[in-house]
C-alpha cells in the first residue's frame, strides 16, 4: 500500500462519532444535528425534473470535458456573477463535485521531482486540503486564522527560505469555518506572491452564494483578478452546486481558471476515468441558468441567522459571519470537544469540536475552544437548537 495514506488523520466526522460514543440523550428529545454542512432545503424541483429527463444519456460514456452546453452555462454564469469572460472550450472543466476536484487537481500541480514541496492551508481547514498534499507527496504548511486578526490568513507567518517550496496554496473564500471573505487587498497580496515564488493559487468558492444582502455578494478570486487589472494565470477556482442549490448528492462543480492548467488538469483527468454522468450534466446546466432559487436559499438562510443570533448572543462568543452558513463560536470554559460531547448528551443536539477541524501550528490549535454550528436544517430546527444549547450554558457554566 501507498505508505503516505498512513500519515492520513481521521475525518472530523470519524472523531465526532467516537467522541459522541456511549452518551444516552434524553428520550423523547428529538435530535438536531448541525455538525456537518450538509444543505436540508428541499432540492429545487425543476433540477430533478431536468435529471429525470435526460436519464437516456446513461447509455452513452460521456467526456471528460464536459457538455459544450455545460461549460457554456458555467461560463455564462461566471461573466454574471464575477463579470470574468472565461472561455469554455479552455478555461472552464466540470468536475464531480468541488470535494474530488480540490484533491485531484494538488495530484495534477504538485511537481514530485523536487526535493521538497510545501502547500499553504488556511488553519482551521477543510482537510481535503491536507490529504490532497500529503498523498501529493507534498507538506501542508498551515496560517493560523485567528479572531484577533479578523481570521485573515497572513502570508507574513510564512518564512522567507519556505516560500521557494511552495508549489500550491488553497485559499477559502467564504472561509469554512470561520465565513471570512477575502478582500482585494488580501488577494492582491496573494497574486503578488504566487507571481514572485511561481506557486498556483486553487481558490474554493463553494460557499459563494451564501450570503446576507443580496446588493452584497462576496468578492471572488476571478473578480479580484479582473479589478486588479491581471489574468487568471497560477488562478484556478473551484465552485459547486451543492450548497448553491441544495444538491449534494448531485455531486456537480467546475474548476475555471488559468488555461495551461485546466489543459493539464483534463489530462490527468482523462486517466484518472472522472467524467460528468450525462444526466447530472444536463441537470447542472439548468442550475446554473437559475438565480430564483438561489435568492430564496438566501433568503432562507439569512431567516435562520437572524432568529439564531440574538437566542446564542452572550452564552456564546461569536462574530457574525461574512458568509457561509456556519457559526463559528466560542464555548464557555474552552474545552471545545467536552462542550460538544456534554451537549449532544444533555440537549441531543450535535455540533462540531473546532480542534477537529484544526492541526497544532506554531504553538496553537486555533480550534481550540470554539464549535463549529452549521445552520442547515429548517428554521424552526435551528431555533429550537439555539434554545437548548441556550439552557445547557446557562444550566453548566
Amino acid at each position: 500500500m501507498n505508505p503516505r495514506l498512513d500519515q492520513l488523520q481521521p475525518y472530523p466526522f470519524q472523531r465526532l462519532k467516537a467522541l459522541l460514543a456511549g452518551t444516552r440523550p434524553p428520550e423523547g428529545l428529538a435530535h438536531v444535528n448541525l455538525s456537518i454542512g450538509e444543505p436540508k432545503h428541499p432540492t429545487p424541483p425543476f433540477i430533478k425534473s431536468v435529471l429525470t429527463d435526460n436519464l437516456h444519456g446513461l447509455a452513452h460514456y460521456p467526456v471528460t470535458h464536459g457538455s459544450e452546453d455545460l461549460r457554456e452555462a458555467i461560463a455564462d454564469w461566471c461573466l454574471a456573477r464575477y463579470g470574468t469572460n472565461l472561455d469554455p472550450d479552455t478555461e472552464v472543466l466540470p468536475v464531480n463535485g468541488s470535494r474530488e476536484a480540490l484533491f485531484a487537481f494538488a495530484q495534477a500541480v504538485i511537481d514530485p521531482t523536487r526535493h521538497v514541496k510545501r502547500v499553504i492551508a488556511p488553519n482551521p481547514f477543510y482537510q481535503i486540503y491536507e490529504g490532497a498534499a500529503l498523498l501529493a507527496g507534498a507538506k501542508p504548511h498551515y496560517l493560523n486564522t485567528l479572531p484577533e486578526h479578523g481570521y485573515a490568513m497572513d502570508p507574513e507567518e510564512v518564512p522567507e527560505d519556505l516560500w521557494e517550496t511552495v508549489q500550491l496554496a488553497y485559499l477559502c473564500s467564504p472561509g469554512n469555518p470561520t465565513g471570512k471573505v477575502l478582500t482585494l487587498d488580501e488577494w492582491r497580496r496573494w497574486f503578488e506572491l504566487a507571481d514572485r515564488h511561481g506557486f498556483v493559487i486553487a481558490a474554493d468558492e463553494c460557499y459563494s452564494e451564501i450570503y446576507f444582502g443580496e446588493d452584497q455578494p462576496p468578492l471572488g478570486a476571478l473578480s479580484a483578478a479582473r479589478q486588479l487589472g491581471r489574468d487568471t494565470s497560477r488562478l484556478v477556482v473551484f465552485n459547486s452546486l451543492s450548497k448553491r442549490s441544495n444538491v449534494p448528492g448531485l455531486r456537480s462543480g467546475f474548476v475555471a481558471g488559468d488555461a495551461q492548467l485546466i489543459k493539464q488538469f483534463l489530462l490527468y483527468r482523462t486517466y484518472h476515468g472522472s467524467a460528468m454522468n450525462p444526466a447530472v450534466q444536463a441537470a447542472s446546466a439548468a442550475a446554473w441558468r437559475d438565480e430564483a432559487h438561489v435568492r430564496d436559499n438566501r433568503r432562507q438562510y439569512a431567516e435562520k441567522f437572524a432568529e439564531v443570533m440574538p437566542i446564542l448572543d452572550g452564552k456564546l462568543a461569536f462574530a457574525p459571519p461574512d458568509a457561509a452558513f456556519y457559526l463559528w463560536a466560542r464555548v464557555p470554559g474552552g474545552d471545545d470537544a467536552a462542550f460538544a460531547r456534554a451537549l449532544f448528551e444533555q440537549q441531543h443536539v450535535t455540533v462540531l469540536p473546532g480542534s477537529y477541524l484544526a492541526r497544532e501550528a506554531r504553538g496553537v490549535n486555533p480550534g481550540r475552544g470554539f464549535i463549529r454550528i452549521a445552520l442547515v436544517d429548517g428554521l424552526d430546527q435551528c431555533r429550537e437548537a439555539a434554545r437548548r444549547i441556550t439552557d445547557f450554558v446557562t444550566g453548566s457554566f
